[in-house]
């Protein structure tokens, strides 16, 4: 018997709707319930894993592989819990598995509609996410109106038709602050909620975005003009930090009325921690300036996860995350002392693509030869190991595959010739619709005892971290670095998952993605580590 709390928006995008849903779901979580989320993309793409990080902000990776909306990665930052494939699905899946069904004959010759085919899969893939949840919160994507959203509507009005009680409509809209007139102005918030049940859905909360409190006669305005009990009306106002939100939505009010709709009792979080984390980030008592080499700058949201497990990180050393955004493009023809002198630490992340490449190598280089305390993520990983063979090794065409298909020193090189070479194909890869293959998911890495790695995972013999690459490092190389100072730290199944410099203060990367396993309440090991190391840096120097 699972409740769903179904959030949409209204006015515009990017009005938080995905932090207000995940911070229901933390909310009700620290209330001792078994919360799930559901994120609905109507877009027609089948994931956002062919799509650039400048259109979409990062692809977040789930435990099982899947390619999903960022909006995921909050969900499991937030609710400290592992989400899969099925908490994110898109339009363009829903009409791919209907269409799939049509060819079968499944449908028995029938015309394939909308209604009821489209709307019923949706319906059917809703409860599937809920299927194990006392609660399930969902988020429908994009505006009320848009017409790639419309079926989505009209599944959750039959949803709400089907379940009666067990449906809760929460709808986040814009108040404007006019400065001209010094006025915050309700008519969007009224026109949105208009739409919405012309549409045939009826919002039992109203979530308002301003950047300014609301007074309370015109949450009592908007309590009348919408039809929406009047404790039923929660401000969302311009926030520090986004892990503020619970916390305020809390003091807004925002659980009773969830609590009354679903006969949930008082409710009462347990929430000292996460305030004790919050006023750590807002008021550290330390900084550390981390230098951010990467090529996506114009949308920081292509390395969303990172940033917000740089946060957790600092959250737990009580210092504040200062990041100095680099191009790795721009940098090439930079002075290095100039611009990387005055940093803790050097972080170069994932990424695909040969643009900005040579600043990446770069920076490492600069960090290698300083004693700068280092993280090199994915690619990063990748590009350590090219810089250290093309410096220490002297092999100066030392190269990946990615950028010089013909190289004649594959430092790194494709999977599948890992794969046809070992003759181990329990690896597991998707066949990209571009080409080539790539390593998605949740993999174990067994770590070299006594390493910065096994140290900062506390002294573990195995790990679990999520991948989402093409390329792998050579491991016919892996001789020739050991002997010349570059360990590795990690491995599995003879690939090479981690490497470190032996005689450098921290100098570490790893061919995974540590931040997608990082949150608020427990951040990733590799990056507190990171983080701890560049304060010991900063405070020695």
């Amino acid at each position: 018997m699972t409740n769903y709390i179904v959030v949409t928006g209204g006015v515009l995008s990017s009005l938080g709707k995905g932090i207000t849903s995940a911070s229901v779901a933390a909310l009700l979580r620290n209330s001792n319930l078994n919360v799930s989320m559901l994120k609905i993309d109507p877009y027609i793409n089948v994931d956002p894993g062919t799509m650039s990080p400048l259109e979409h902000g990062e692809v977040f990776v789930t435990a099982d592989g899947g390619e999903t909306d960022l909006d995921l990665g909050h969900y499991e930052r937030f609710i400290n819990a592992t989400l899969s494939k099925r908490n994110n699905f898109t339009t363009g899946q829903v009409y791919q598995t209907v269409i799939e069904r049509e060819r079968r004959g499944d449908y028995l010759g029938k015309t394939i509609q909308v209604v009821p085919h489209i709307t019923d899969e949706i319906i059917r893939r809703i409860k599937m996410a809920g299927k194990d949840a006392d609660t399930l919160v969902v988020e429908l994507g994009g505006t009320v109106g848009d017409i790639e959203g419309l079926p989505f509507y009209e599944a959750i009005r039959q949803l709400k038709h089907q379940l009666k009680s067990r449906v809760f409509n929460i709808h986040v809209t814009l108040v404007p602050y006019i400065a001209v007139a010094d006025e915050l102005k309700t008519k969007p918030t009224q026109h949105s909620v208009q739409e919405l049940r012309r549409i045939g859905i009826a919002p039992d909360m109203l979530v308002l975005r301003s950047e300014k409190p609301i007074p309370k006669e015109m949450k009592r305005k908007l309590s009348d003009a919408c039809d929406v009990e009047p404790n039923s009306v929660i401000e969302a106002i311009d926030a520090k930090s986004i892990y503020e939100m619970p916390l305020k939505f809390y003091d807004d009010g925002l659980l009773k009325p969830i609590a009354k709709a679903f006969d949930l009792g008082d409710l009462k979080p347990d929430l000292r921690e996460w305030k004790r984390l919050v006023k750590r980030i807002l008021e550290p008592s330390k900084e550390v300036i981390i230098a951010f080499v990467g090529k996506y700058l114009e949308l920081k949201e292509s390395y969303k996860s990172l940033i917000e497990a740089l946060i957790h990180a600092g959250a737990h050393n009580d210092a504040r995350i200062k990041l100095k955004w680099i191009d790795s493009e721009a940098f090439e023809s930079q002075d290095e002392r100039e611009v990387l002198g005055g940093c803790d630490a050097v972080l170069v992340p994932g990424g695909f693509g040969s643009r900005g490449i040579e600043g990446k190598i770069k920076a490492i280089k600069y960090a290698r030869e300083n004693g700068t305390v280092f993280l090199g993520i994915c690619l990063g990983l990748q590009l350590a190991l090219i810089e250290f063979a093309r410096n220490v090794l002297g092999i100066n065409n030392a190269a990946s595959q990615e950028f010089d298909k013909g190289t004649k020193e594959p430092i790194i090189y494709l999977i599948d010739e890992f794969i046809d070479q070992s003759g181990d194909r329990q690896i597991r890869t998707r066949q990209s619709p571009m080409g080539g293959t790539m390593r998605l998911g949740e993999y174990e890495c067994n770590l070299k005892a006594g390493t910065l790695l096994a140290k900062a995972y506390g002294g573990v013999e195995k790990i679990y971290e999520r991948h989402r690459h093409r390329y792998e490092a050579n491991g016919r190389y892996r001789e020739a670095f050991e002997n010349a100072g570059l360990i590795v730290s990690g491995e599995a199944k003879g690939l090479i998952e981690a490497i470190e410099l032996r005689d450098h203060p921290w100098f570490a990367a790893v061919q995974f993605h540590p931040e997608f396993t990082s949150r608020l309440q427990d951040p990733n090991r590799a990056i507190l580590a990171f983080i701890e190391n560049a304060l010991k840096s900063k405070s020695s120097a």
